[in-house]
């Protein structure tokens, strides 16, 4: 069984048009007769029904699968469509080029947000884990054994 999900794409010509479309939707609210809940319901349902047009008419099923690339975009698929179409050498290094430079974008991106998210390095690092010193180590002290508790 395959899952499928619509989705938009960030930053994408199709985020922007949901954008405007919500906008317009919000001001274009008549909102001068809500003076009982019947008529605040109706409000917020054609307020809901128009959205929810927004969403539909802006988003594209997508399959998710194990192997998704979520890092994916236009311009990849555009290069490797121009690819399968020639065939040749230089279009096949452009299309890799790409691909290793989207890449790194959205990996870049994601390391910001979990940098800034938790305001620390370390929890980029999850393979940096607590460890016990070696029973050696942690009683020395300048090089020096610490055997009594006077020396501690």
């Amino acid at each position: 069984m395959m899952n499928t999900k619509l989705s938009l794409p960030k930053k994408s010509e199709q985020e922007e048009k949901f954008i405007k479309e919500v906008i317009s939707v919000f001001k274009l609210l008549d909102i001068t007769n809500l003076g009982n809940c019947e008529s605040l319901k109706q409000t917020v349902n054609s307020l809901a029904a128009s959205i929810k047009q927004a969403w539909k008419s802006n988003t594209r099923r997508v399959k998710i699968i194990k192997h998704s690339k979520i890092w994916w975009n236009d311009e990849c698929k555009q290069s490797l469509n121009i690819y399968r179409e020639s065939r040749s050498l230089e279009d096949w290094k452009s299309f890799k080029n790409i691909i290793k430079v989207t890449k790194r974008a959205f990996f870049d991106s994601k390391i910001q947000e979990v940098a800034n998210k938790s305001h620390g390095p370390w929890k980029l690092m999850n393979w940096v884990n607590k460890h016990k010193l070696p029973a050696m180590e942690a009683i020395n002290y300048d090089n020096q054994p610490c055997l009594s508790l006077d020396s501690l």
